[in-house]
């Protein structure tokens, strides 16, 4: 009897995982839709993403976690500087290294998408959803929130 029910329930939490990705991927691609930095590259839109989330990063740590060339980084980053959306400043723990943040223009920019994005959601969810399903939907971020964490 245990068994039946540990092959059930491991039945249904491979569903459950092959839903949440599926929905989360629709999801980030529609918010991706929304971004208002269009005039950026994708790698400069990951560059603004990282430092945002990050702070202050060397370009050798953007390329290292961008995957790309120090070389490409560096053109990345100077088109970021020419838009004034980051700054370049010496490291105060090792002054041969610059270290790369973003500027006021920057940080706005990243919060006027980030703010663009959820308003659509939370004005697509009160359109399409009870508020007993917003409360299921928060409570279930709060457990996917909890898998993530483990």
């Amino acid at each position: 009897m245990s068994e039946s029910i540990d092959g059930l329930r491991a039945e249904s939490a491979v569903r459950a995982a092959a839903d949440v990705r599926i929905t989360f991927s629709r999801l980030k691609r529609r918010l991706k839709e929304l971004a208002t930095d269009e005039d950026l590259t994708p790698a400069q839109a990951s560059v603004l993403a990282r430092l945002d989330a990050q702070g202050s990063a060397s370009a050798g740590e953007l390329a290292t976690v961008q995957r790309v060339s120090p070389q490409c980084m560096a053109k990345t980053v100077e088109a970021l500087v020419r838009a004034d959306l980051v700054v370049r400043h010496p490291d105060p723990l090792d002054g041969r290294r610059q270290l790369i943040t973003l500027t006021v223009v920057g940080r706005s920019r990243r919060q006027g998408d980030r703010w663009a994005r959820q308003e659509w959601l939370a004005r697509s969810l009160q359109e399409r959803c009870t508020e007993r399903e917003l409360r299921t939907i928060s409570a279930a971020m709060a457990l996917l929130d909890e898998v993530a964490r483990s």
